[in-house]
């Protein structure tokens, strides 16, 4: 299947990871949704077939390497009851290091290939040119988790995890200036792409959650965690405000026909719930948790709309990989 696919797992294993500490009686729930993202990309990984480049879709490469992590932070969370503890850090650290390596690749070799082979105009930026960079700041959050299981690489670790904060931020910074300036230019796009306007949340959530998870296992950083945290968290909270006004606005003039961008509403929306409870627990804020709670109805919401529009187009996709390997063998004998 397409790599954008992979968005479908990471936006199931973010409802399970984002579940408030409130809603504890709620965990066996988690534990099945995370179970679920967990088949999931299993079933992605067996069926991943090689495709020739695309660049249409080239920015979603980055969603596989954000499946992996995302279903290994959850196998810590609630792996951890069904496996025990050692055996999930195992797995979790397994997923985090492919997640990681994979992200990297993606950070580099995706906006590279576009810069230098596809050379896409102002008004082709769309919010999906995140995707291939945010990687690593997710790899900064999960890494967060496993800190404590570290041992002696502890230190080493924590170090890691702030150099690939820094790197996918510097990476997200100018693709966040080039969709700002497409969209004061030439508006917020087609109906199929805005609402990719809602991956901006994904890299401010996202850095929010790393570098407050990042302050718990090295308190004499937390300071920053705040102090970057409240203003980018701020910014954040406009932005969805601002991505729900266009996708009101598009709904309502040109409709919104249902595609795989959909997914788009699920994990960044996820990445600030878990900014959100992230920030309320350092401050001790509670209408932070207030909040937290609604982003999270708001995160349930999407997900479920979400997963529901996707299933009629599971079956053309069985379909199409069942079909290939008779393709495949018929094309040696016509030859």
């Amino acid at each position: 299947m397409p790599p954008n696919w992979y968005a479908t797992v990471m936006g199931t294993g973010i409802v399970a990871t984002a579940l408030p500490s409130d809603f504890a009686t709620w965990r066996p729930v988690a534990i099945a949704v995370w179970l679920l993202a967990s088949v999931v990309l299993a079933g992605l990984a067996l069926t991943w077939r090689f495709r020739p480049f695309d660049p249409a879709i080239a920015p979603f490469l980055g969603a596989p390497p954000m499946a992996l992590l995302t279903v290994g932070a959850g196998t810590l969370v609630y792996g951890r009851d069904l496996i025990g503890l050692p055996a999930a850090v195992a797995v979790d650290a397994a997923l985090w290091t492919a997640g990681t390596l994979l992200g990297l690749t993606t950070l580099a070799g995706v906006p590279w290939f576009m810069a230098t082979r596809h050379r896409p105009s102002l008004e082709e930026v769309s919010g999906a040119w995140l995707m291939p960079v945010v990687p690593p700041m997710v790899a900064s959050t999960c890494g967060a988790y496993l800190v404590p299981y570290a041992g002696s690489l502890r230190t080493t670790l924590v170090v890691i995890c702030y150099a690939l904060f820094g790197l996918s931020l510097l990476a997200v910074v100018p693709i966040l200036i080039g969709l700002v300036r497409r969209i004061r230019k030439h508006g917020p796009g087609s109906a199929q792409l805005v609402p990719t306007l809602f991956i901006v949340l994904g890299p401010l959530g996202q850095s929010v959650t790393a570098v407050n998870q990042l302050g718990r296992t090295a308190p004499e950083l937390a300071a920053f965690g705040i102090w970057y945290g409240v203003p980018v968290w701020t910014l954040a909270m406009i932005w969805l405000a601002v991505a729900m006004f266009f996708l009101f606005r598009t709904a309502r003039s040109d409709g919104l026909p249902f595609a795989m961008t959909w997914w788009s509403f699920t994990f960044p929306i996820g990445t600030c719930v878990t900014g959100t409870a992230a920030l309320s627990v350092q401050l001790g804020s509670e209408p932070f948790g207030w909040v937290e709670l609604g982003l999270y109805a708001l995160l349930v919401s999407a997900w479920a709309t979400v997963a529901i529009r996707t299933m009629p187009l599971l079956v053309p996709q069985l379909r199409e990989l069942r079909a290939r390997p008779e393709t495949a063998a018929a094309a040696p004998a016509a030859g």
